[in-house]
């Protein structure tokens, strides 16, 4: 084809990512410790604030299994998640020998229903389990209720454990998502809003948590002059190399945030004239989400037949990439035995939802390609 791909989210460097690189090869430190992981490590510290401490890891999977590990989650426990996210979310309570058990999306910002939520907790505890932690995700960047779930979390008694993968400099109250939550996660998988290539983030609210995250994702190597474990550890530390990469990208989040926000208000002024598709806005001023993928609901009773699917096929053939939205965990064959507790919102949601291209590096000739797509679609 005449025209490059355009991707839904690809990665975007800022230029001096090869410098810190290029530091870590002079000065030999390619293993996964060393400078570049401390001060990657800190620059995400200053930036969320909120006496945060990070351990850099290598992937929000790891961090996840991490967090659910330091929640003290073992075989036979259950842990209630976010039915509408990635499997990543979901994976490590099955690593564990734990049950996931899973809750519906709201309608405002297609996160963890507060509703769903305490009927699922009220009627666990009736059967005599009650959940050992809660996974609440704030969707493509989008907040979720922090309040309301934090609030039904405190009146149980069950932690919180933050899936921020997406959400990188999203904020609720101006308070950034990440630390919200007994034990944050963060992403920086290719396609973030930030990359390291692959890795990943544990936030904890004290130096103590970050420690034992470190001991364990370094093998739980005990403190001695020999290799001696008393603990099952993992080879989960980031490298040197990779947050060399994430120091660099930190330069540029601010400036990544507003181009997706960006394009997020590029499609929102296309669509705000176009019969049954809604865009996926924040619900009021209190969110911040920094849009990492815009996405877009369409009603087929609304557009004459046109369906997700439709749209889809139609960027496709021109060479763009869009996808439709997560597949909840409760539809996915792994996953469909274990309990569901809510109505159709997340199932809804994917039916008719569509992640639309998103990525800070798109160029106006993007956007034009995009949109000549769109006009003719919905002609």
């Amino acid at each position: 084809m005449s025209n490059k791909k355009i991707w839904l989210s690809s990665p975007h460097m800022g230029g001096s990512e090869q410098n810190f690189v290029k530091e870590a090869f002079d000065t030999n430190w390619v293993a996964p410790l060393g400078p570049n992981v401390n001060g990657f490590e800190a620059d995400l510290e200053n930036y969320l604030g909120n006496d945060s401490f990070i351990g850099a890891l290598s992937s929000g999977t790891a961090a996840i299994h991490l967090g659910l590990i330091l929640l003290d989650v073992k075989p036979g426990d259950e842990v209630i998640c976010q039915s509408m996210t990635f499997s990543a979310s979901a994976n490590p309570i099955m690593y564990l020998g734990a049950t996931p058990i899973f809750v519906d999306s709201e309608i405002e910002t297609w996160n963890l229903c507060p509703i769903a939520l305490e009927k699922a907790i009220v009627d666990r505890i009736s059967k005599g389990k009650k959940p050992k932690a809660i996974i609440a995700v704030h969707l493509y960047g989008m907040p979720y209720k922090v309040e309301e779930i934090n609030s039904i979390a405190i009146k149980y008694d069950i932690p919180v454990l933050e899936d921020s993968a997406e959400a990188l400099g999203s904020h609720f109250r101006n308070q950034k998502c990440g630390t919200f939550g007994e034990i944050g996660v963060l992403s920086f998988n290719g396609n973030k809003i930030i990359t390291t290539s692959g890795g990943g983030a544990i936030v904890a609210k004290n130096k103590a948590v970050k420690d034992k995250a470190v001991f364990l994702s370094t093998q739980a190597r005990d403190n001695a002059p020999h290799y001696q474990h008393s603990e099952v550890g993992y080879n989960y530390r980031m490298s040197n190399i990779c947050a060399g990469v994430g120091r660099g990208q930190m330069e540029v989040l601010d400036a990544h945030i507003q181009l997706r926000r960006g394009m997020n208000s590029f499609y929102s002024n296309f669509f705000k004239n176009v019969e049954g598709v809604t865009v996926l806005a924040e619900p009021n001023d209190n969110y911040f989400s920094n849009h990492w993928l815009s996405a877009i609901t369409i009603d087929p009773e609304k557009t004459g037949g046109k369906t997700r699917e439709d749209l889809r096929l139609a960027f496709e053939k021109q060479d763009i990439e869009s996808r439709p939205l997560w597949k909840p965990m409760h539809l996915q064959p792994i996953f469909e035995q274990y309990p569901y507790y809510g109505e159709k919102i997340a199932e809804g949601l994917f039916e008719n939802g569509l992640c639309l291209p998103s990525g800070s590096n798109l160029t106006n000739e993007d956007r034009d390609r995009i949109k000549e797509v769109m006009v003719a679609f919905f002609k």
